[in-house]
């Protein structure tokens, strides 16, 4: 999955459950997006992360 459409299903799971997402490099090069609480992989590979209680 490419970066915008990433951060897009990013922006979408964090509306709708209203948690914090990640936006991660998977070791393929890949994007993956999964919510922060459930995230256990390495800080170095997140490219974003996305509060929706943030200002």
């Amino acid at each position: 999955m490419s970066f915008a459409d990433a951060h897009a299903f990013a922006f979408s799971l964090a509306a709708t459950l209203m948690v914090s997402i990640v936006i991660f490099r998977a070791g393929d090069g890949t994007m993956g997006v999964m919510p922060a609480c459930e995230y256990d992989g390495e800080d170095d590979t997140i490219v974003d992360e996305l509060d929706p209680f943030a200002p």
